[in-house]
């Protein structure tokens, strides 16, 4: 016998119906998905960059123009 798997709505926590029977899903109803549209678009979200200890602003130590760095 196979289980069935309640699948939670990920904004509400409700009840989510099946994929077949729900346009909607994961989530619960089109309200609760445009609801994580917006986080996504207003930003409250964000994927993990492999690089996140470096900072764009970070400038290197010695610039290779830099006449302390030519060796003569």
């Amino acid at each position: 016998m196979v289980m069935a798997r309640k699948s939670l709505c990920p904004v509400c926590k409700k009840k989510a119906r099946p994929r077949a029977a729900n346009a909607s899903f994961p989530f619960c109803s089109a309200h609760c998905r445009m609801i994580d549209l917006g986080k996504w678009l207003g930003e409250e979200y964000r994927v993990a960059d492999k690089q996140s200890e470096e900072t764009e602003d970070e400038l290197p130590l010695q610039a290779p123009d830099d006449p302390a760095h030519r060796q003569n």
